[in-house]
């Protein structure tokens, strides 16, 4: 009997084989299938057809939004319908935060979908969609991290955005909180910058604060490399900040520190190299 899943994918970048790849012939005919069991009226030859439409010379970030444009053909027109039915259409969220691999990338053009059109009215019959976003954000980023998604909505509406992710930050799933730290990343690679956070880091440092020494590896991680975003363009803020956290800091939090201080350090900065040696 048919049933929700997603494609076997590689645990890591195989040499010769480019990560585009993972969002190709077999994946789109899954997600067609699994749309398709939650919602029989969606026309999924039409979208597999669609959707593999001149996929070929497209990047893996640009498939992800031709996939979700082709969703919008086929699903409702009104967006918050088309949402609840690809929530649906998920499979369970994941048991760990490490070594799941390439697959859940199969959720990427989701996450496109909802930044595409889950930020203007205009989609959705005039009535904001902010609330149903974030709902599916919460769900989709424990599959597949919504950290590129939850990007136009801190653009387009930052304080309310914020005002979300700070309740979030203390949530029990690992994939959450990782969300709260990686989504606000001033410059976030594969992805738009945050101009705001770029100039002014100020608003993310509660949430780095709250993510410094949780028990998750993968959200120290990310607060780490939030950290070195900040030091690109406010080197003295980083700098303050680890400065702060190394007093009476956890082995784990010295590990986040040093990891933090990298580019400095090698950018040969003395402040970065004398935190960073206190930290081991």
């Amino acid at each position: 009997m048919p049933q929700l899943r997603i494609p076997e994918a590689p645990k890591s970048i195989q040499k010769g084989t480019s990560l585009k790849m993972v969002l190709d012939k077999e994946a789109i005919h899954q997600l067609g299938d699994n749309i398709h069991l939650v919602y029989v009226r969606f026309d999924k030859i039409a979208f597999i057809k669609d959707a593999m439409n001149s996929i070929e010379p497209l990047s893996i970030t640009e498939r992800s939004s031709h996939i979700a444009e082709s969703l919008r053909k086929h699903l409702p027109g009104t967006y918050s319908e088309a949402i609840e039915i690809i929530l649906k259409s998920l499979t369970p969220p994941l048991e760990k935060t490490e070594g799941n691999g390439l697959s859940a990338l199969f959720y990427m053009p989701h996450c496109s979908y909802i930044a595409k059109y889950g930020v203007d009215p205009v989609f959705n019959k005039g009535t904001d969609p902010f609330d149903i976003s974030m709902n599916a954000q919460f769900e989709l980023t424990k599959r597949f991290t919504c950290e590129f998604s939850i990007r136009p909505f801190i653009i387009n509406d930052q304080d309310r955005t914020l005002k979300v992710l700070y309740q979030w930050m203390t949530d029990k799933n690992p994939h959450v909180r990782r969300l709260c730290s990686e989504g606000t990343r001033p410059r976030l690679p594969w992805s738009m910058k945050i101009d705001s956070f770029v100039k002014d880091p100020g608003p993310c440092i509660p949430i780095l604060e709250q993510l410094k020494n949780d028990p998750d590896l993968y959200v120290r991680r990310s607060v780490a490399n939030h950290i070195g975003d900040i030091a690109k363009d406010n080197l003295d803020l980083a700098l303050e900040l680890c400065g702060n956290w190394l007093k009476n800091a956890s082995t784990e939090l010295k590990w986040v520190i040093r990891h933090a201080l990298r580019n400095p350090v090698k950018k040969g900065d003395k402040r970065a190299v004398e935190l960073r040696i206190a930290a081991k």
